[in-house]
C-alpha cells in the first residue's frame, strides 16, 4: 500500500521532511530568470519554464535525502494553462527521480464536481470507454467542510488505484481558530470532530505500517492541539505545514513521533528551496540548490534532536 511504502522510505531516509515547491519569482535566483526571458519575453510560457528548471534543480539536489516532494498548485495556476502544464511536468520529473509527490490541491465539492476533481488528480480520466491516467500525485490535500458526499469519491480513488490523502483538520494559519475552533455541541472544538471523521473514512485503507492512507494536515503552529489529536487519531499519519519560516521548530513536535514509525510528515517551502537568500548556507545565487540541501540536513538534525 502506498502509505507503506512513504513509511518505509522515510525510515530509510531517517528524514520525515517533505519539500514544499512553491515557486515564486522574487525567489528564483537571476540567472534563471534572464535566461529565459531574454529568450521568451516576460510571458506565462515564460515563467513556467522558470519554475520548472529551478524545480528541477531543487529535486536533483535533494531526492536522494528526503522522501517526498509537494508543490501548491496555486503557484502554478495563477499562470494559466502554462503554470498547470509546469505543475504536471514537476510531478512527472519528481516522480522520475522515486519522489513521493503530494499535490496541494485543497480541492472540495460535491456530487460529479468531486469526482471530477478526484479523477483529474488521483484517479483515471473515462475518455471514450478508454481509462486514461493524467500524470497524477500520489497524494493530495482536501477540504472536508461539504461532508462525507464530498470526500467519497476520493476514497474511491485511493482504493481504486493506491493513492492517498491529508485532509485539512487543523491548519497551520492563525485564522484557523476562526472556524476551525468552534465548539461543538460536547463542547470539543470542530477540528476535533472532524479529526474523529477523518480516522473513520480511513479505517478501511489501514496498511501494514498501521496507518492509513487517507492522512491529516494539522499545524506545526499549534503544538498543543496537534499533540491532542496525535492522541486520538493514532492510525492517521499527519502531514504538518508550518515549520520553519512560519515558526514551528523541532520542539514543537516531539508529540507527534511514533517510534520508528514516525507518524508523520513535516514540510518545509521557502524555508528550503529560497534557503539561499538567507545567506546562512551560500554568498552564491548560482548555489541555491546546494543551500536546499544544507537547508534539509539541518531540519533533519533538528527533527532528529526531538524524535
Amino acid at each position: 500500500m502506498l502509505i507503506d511504502r512513504l513509511v518505509k522510505r522515510i525510515q530509510k531516509t531517517s528524514a520525515p521532511i517533505v519539500v514544499g515547491l512553491d515557486p515564486r519569482l522574487g525567489q528564483v535566483p537571476s540567472h534563471i530568470k534572464e535566461k529565459i526571458f531574454a529568450k521568451q519575453g516576460r510571458t506565462s510560457q515564460a515563467v513556467a519554464d522558470i519554475f520548472f528548471a529551478f524545480n528541477k534543480e531543487i529535486i536533483d539536489n535533494i531526492y536522494d535525502i528526503v522522501p517526498a516532494v509537494k508543490p501548491q498548485i496555486a503557484m502554478y495556476e495563477q499562470y494559466g494553462h502554462e503554470g498547470f502544464e509546469c505543475y504536471m511536468r514537476t510531478i512527472e520529473y519528481a516522480q522520475s527521480k522515486r519522489l513521493f509527490v503530494i499535490g496541494d490541491v485543497k480541492r472540495g465539492d460535491i456530487a460529479s464536481s468531486a469526482e471530477a476533481y478526484s479523477a483529474g488528480h488521483i484517479g483515471r480520466l473515462n475518455i471514450a470507454g478508454e481509462n486514461i491516467e493524467t500524470a497524477t500525485a500520489n497524494f493530495i490535500t482536501i477540504n472536508p467542510y461539504m461532508g462525507q458526499d464530498s470526500v467519497e469519491p476520493y476514497l474511491e480513488d485511493c482504493r481504486a488505484h493506491d493513492k492517498g490523502l491529508f485532509v485539512l483538520v487543523k491548519t497551520s494559519n492563525a485564522g484557523s481558530k476562526d472556524i476551525q475552533d468552534l465548539p461543538m455541541q460536547n463542547g470539543k472544538p470542530l477540528y476535533s470532530h472532524v479529526g474523529e471523521l477523518v480516522s473513520k473514512w480511513g479505517e478501511h485503507l489501514i496498511g501494514e505500517s498501521g496507518y492509513s492512507a487517507v492522512g491529516a494536515v494539522v499545524g506545526a503552529t499549534h503544538p498543543e492541539e496537534a499533540a491532542e489529536l496525535r492522541k486520538a487519531m493514532p492510525h492517521t499519519f499527519f502531514l504538518v505545514p508550518g515549520y520553519g519560516a512560519q515558526g514551528g521548530s523541532g520542539k514543537d513536535l516531539k508529540s507527534l513521533w511514533q517510534g520508528d514509525k514516525y507518524g508523520a510528515i513535516i514540510n518545509s517551502s521557502r524555508g528550503i528551496t529560497a534557503a539561499y537568500q538567507s545567506g546562512k548556507f551560500t554568498t552564491s545565487e548560482k548555489d541555491f540548490a546546494i543551500a536546499a540541501r544544507e537547508a534539509v540536513l539541518e531540519m533533519k538534525a533538528d527533527l532528529m534532536a526531538y524524535m
